[in-house]
């Protein structure tokens, strides 16, 4: 297909998911539940890091954490009891158990008790103007495990740009969080770091979709497939070139295309 027709089959795909009725369907839909900023946040972190296998179960496991954090997230990782860490005991979503959940929960609490906002996480180390997020990644796994006593089975949950993964959870988060238009689908409630630096979220679907229409080239899919790819969507809209992520996606996992 050539590029000017392709473009316009791929916004119109970008058009037709990136809507109000796509959420209710699809993990977004556990931080949408919230209204303030941290529960946003730390709602969509959580809903992003379980963001493997069906959606359903996705959505259901990440609301059963919600529930179990007593529909406030933000207030039971500062203000939390030892009483009240016992109701995430026995909670389990695939390889990730409450071992790992009781670590992220110390890092949450370490990081709002001196941020108002996850956001600095991600900028954490970060040079003046535009950065790059592949070093975004890279540092914010080192802050992420910086604590004293980390376990070494929760290291897997967190991917990095180093270690060769196209870290599409992270990705994805970051687009919810930094993403801003009319639909109502992202939350554009981050500032610092721009649409047009984000990562395109590679995974399977994404990326058998885009090598039919040739726009990635590499076999692997790993982080250079997942720059390749955002770098060759930048043709089409070099501002936010991971808006195509919606086309892809549906295409791929939704539609079976």
């Amino acid at each position: 297909m050539e590029e000017a027709r392709l473009k316009k089959f791929l916004d119109e795909k970008v058009k037709h998911f990136n809507r109000a009725s796509f959420i209710k369907d699809d993990p977004i839909c556990i931080p949408h539940s919230f209204s303030k900023l941290q529960d946003i946040e730390i709602a969509g972190f959580f809903s992003a890091v379980f963001a493997w296998g069906i959606r359903k179960t996705i959505i259901a496991k990440s609301k059963e954490l919600m529930n179990r954090m007593d529909q406030a997230p933000y207030q039971f990782c500062l203000q939390h009891t030892d009483a009240d860490l016992k109701k995430l005991l026995q909670f389990r979503h695939r390889t990730f158990n409450d071992t790992d959940l009781l670590y992220f929960i110390s890092f949450l609490k370490y990081h709002y008790s001196r941020s108002h906002s996850l956001e600095t996480a991600f900028t954490y180390k970060r040079n003046k103007g535009l950065f790059s997020m592949e070093d975004s990644l890279n540092n914010f796994y080192d802050y992420f495990f910086s604590l004293e006593h980390v376990p070494a089975r929760t290291l897997k949950h967190i991917a990095a740009p180093r270690k060769k993964s196209a870290c599409k959870r992270l990705n994805m988060y970051l687009r919810w969080m930094v993403r801003q238009d009319d639909t109502g689908v992202d939350f554009g409630i981050w500032h610092t770091i721009q649409p047009m630096q984000l990562i395109i979220p590679l995974d399977v679907h994404v990326a058998r979709v885009a090598r039919h229409f040739k726009l990635l080239e590499r076999k692997q899919t790993d982080w250079l497939a997942a720059a390749e790819l955002t770098n060759t969507l930048r043709a089409f809209d070099s501002k936010d070139p991971v808006k195509y992520d919606f086309a892809l996606f549906a295409l791929g996992a939704l539609e079976k295309f």
